[in-house]
């Protein structure tokens, strides 16, 4: 047996002793009670609100989509969000090393750039490098996040190409709560965090946290990665954030609020020896807002908010500053029309970079307006939408999306769906000197899938099939077709094509106190113009996991694979396909009170997200957490 298999066969063969002929005749009847418990931990997985803009019953939604709960991020043992979506199917990563270093995430082969990373409705981000600086967010503050796969340029606007993810803040309940968590792990990681929040009368409402996490880390390059980048010392970080949550209701149906969050990362990273070269970094979101119930089936909500995504580099290559500041109005409006809905939106944003790169300052405002519809009779289910986007830098542009469902049992569903999107060019991809081209012209695409869904009290399974055609691809062109005497060693520009297509299968089931769960993605991500496959992209890549519920303890096992990947667009540096097991223990220790174990990647194997970037070898966490359900 390969070692790539290992911990494939581990996990079955715990599965396999799990399942006893006692487990197997519990699967036809109700959950016990140590199902329930868990089932009632998960009611907020039964609810999906960025597939809409509204929330939805997940039975009804028909875009294809993970909910990942706050039970859930307590289990993972990850170090950072990045490693939390990497078990979540259709989802790849790539690291510059350990938690705190660069990250980007990839929805279904779409690139950091070409996914839209709202939090709590609010867009976060580089518009500078395009994409959700993911190091920079705090796992800490995090109740929940939804995934949804799929172009939604129709209802985010730009960069909505493969899909969306939400991330929800800790909200709390109408009780005051207090939580406290804290935990130990290899590399000399260390993780605090407190809050409190519910309601002091029938009015006013509230949640603070805060969270301190540390670690010593380890070495983010190889000797492999040349005498330019590579550093024999550790590269650690220390990340410090903060969030809340402040409402007030002036009437039944009319609420005023604010949610914030900031977060500061101070974290080393590797461009050669001799220095200690380090990063600061900032998140920072404010956001103010009125609900208001204008009549029995009319939700009018209005947001004011602004983000900050800002960089500081201190290198052995000097020191630069990148800030990008999003500011946006947003006015939507939900209408009750029987059991459909019909909602209407307006959106005004401004994104302005100031930096030591002055060439690259600038702003640029869209204004969007956008509508959809939301059909549900008998057994049939739709959604249409459309959408137009005006900016001041590449101009207009119009996206629309149809989709329908239809249901062959109450269990069963099929689903069919056309959407187009777009991605806005980055302000690098414009104006950054001898690389950008201000006449850049955004990449557009159009996505066409189909699926089924199969959900029971026991049992939930997906299986999608999609194709996403990309035009005007912008990719860096060695040969400048435009302006070679500034570009003489190449440009951005829009000169590809790609196919972003696959057929992602996700599914769990619970046998008796077994609970099996598993996803498997098989793709196929290609630039259409070289015939090569992106850079970074696996044909195959999936998760397979088994918990077992033994009292109060719950005892797991999971395994993540990926198969080969290419680490450049020519398709000559191979990184080898990988296989990982992580193990993991919970104990209710009293009420409220529960601690977790884990051991990730048990069996110490040797892999990489990036060539000659390293990543975590065998490593364990040991927490305790009050107040978590």
């Amino acid at each position: 047996m390969t070692s790539a298999f290992k911990p494939l066969a581990i996990s079955f063969a715990v599965a396999a002793a799990f399942s006893s002929s006692s487990v197997f005749a519990q699967s036809a009847v109700q959950p016990n009670a140590s199902q329930q418990n868990s089932d009632n931990a998960n009611n907020a997985a039964n609810v999906v609100i960025t597939a809409g803009r509204q929330a939805q019953a997940a039975k009804d939604v028909l875009a294809d989509n993970v909910v990942i709960t706050a039970a859930d991020i307590a289990k993972s043992g990850a170090a950072s969000v990045a490693e939390l979506l990497q078990q979540q199917r259709g989802v790849e990563i790539t690291t510059n090393g350990g938690a705190g270093t660069n990250a980007s995430v990839y929805i279904r082969g779409a690139g950091n750039a070409q996914n839209v990373v709202l939090v709590d409705g609010i867009r976060i981000g580089s518009s500078t490098t395009g994409g959700a600086t993911w190091a920079t967010i705090p796992l800490a503050q995090i109740e929940r996040i939804e995934i949804v796969y799929g172009p939604l340029s129709s209802l985010y606007g730009a960069d909505a190409m493969g899909g969306v993810i939400q991330i929800f803040t800790k909200k709390g309940g109408s009780v005051i709560t207090p939580t406290v968590s804290a935990g130990l792990g290899s590399y000399g990681l260390k993780k605090l965090a407190a809050g409190v929040s519910g309601a002091t009368d029938n009015h006013f409402s509230f949640a603070l946290n805060a969270a301190h996490d540390e670690a010593d880390g380890f070495s983010a390059t190889k000797p492999g990665a040349g005498p330019y980048s590579y550093n024999a010392d550790k590269d650690g970080y220390t990340l410090d954030s903060v969030s809340g949550r402040l409402g007030y209701e002036l009437m039944k149906g009319h609420e005023l609020g604010l949610t914030f969050l900031q977060s500061r990362l101070s974290a080393q990273f590797d461009a050669g020896p001799g220095y200690d070269d380090r990063s600061i970094q900032k998140l920072e979101t404010l956001a103010v807002f009125s609900k208001n119930r204008i009549a029995p089936n009319w939700l009018s909500t209005v947001q004011l908010a602004q983000t900050a995504d800002k960089s500081f580099t201190d290198a052995s290559y000097g020191q630069s500053q990148i800030d990008t500041t999003q500011t946006s109005f947003n006015w939507q409006n939900d209408i009750m029309l029987g059991k459909d809905v019909l909602q209407l939106v307006y959106e005004h944003r401004e994104e302005k970079v100031n930096g030591t790169t002055v060439e690259v300052e600038g702003k640029r405002t869209t204004n969007s307006v956008a509508g959809s519809y939301v059909f549900k009779q008998d057994a049939h289910l739709a959604s249409a939408s459309v959408r137009y986007d005006d900016s001041s830098q590449y101009g207009s542009k119009a996206t629309g999306s149809i989709a329908y469902g239809y249901r062959l049992t109450n269990a069963l569903r099929v689903n069919a769906s056309y959407g187009t999107s777009f991605r806005a060019p980055t302000f690098n991809e414009l104006y950054y000197p001898s690389y950008g081209i201000a006449t850049n012209k955004p990449e557009q695409a159009k996505n066409a899938e189909i699926g089924m869904f199969y959900e029971d009290d026991m049992t939930q399974f997906s299986a999608v099939y999609y194709s996403n055609k990309v035009t005007d691809l912008l990719v860096y062109a060695n040969v400048c077709p435009v302006q070679q005497s500034t570009h003489q060693y190449g440009c951005a520009y829009n000169v590809n094509k790609a196919t972003l297509s696959g057929l992602t299968l996700g599914g769990s089931t619970h046998l008796g106190d077994l609970t099996l769960r598993g996803s498997l993605d098989l793709q196929d991500p290609k630039d259409d113009t070289t015939g090569l496959r992106l850079a970074r992209r696996a044909k195959q890549h999936g998760s397979l996991a088994a918990e077992y519920a033994l009292g109060k303890t719950k005892l797991g096992v999971e395994t993540l694979f990926s198969g080969q990947r290419f680490d450049d667009v020519a398709n000559k540096k191979v990184l080898a396909g990988y296989s990982l097991l992580n193990l993991y223990a919970t104990y209710d220790v009293a009420n409220n009170w529960s601690v977790i174990g884990r051991w990730n990647n048990a069996l110490n194997k040797d892999y990489e997200l990036a060539k000659n970037y390293a990543t975590a070898g065998s490593n364990v966490f040991v927490g305790v957490n009050y107040g978590f359900k």
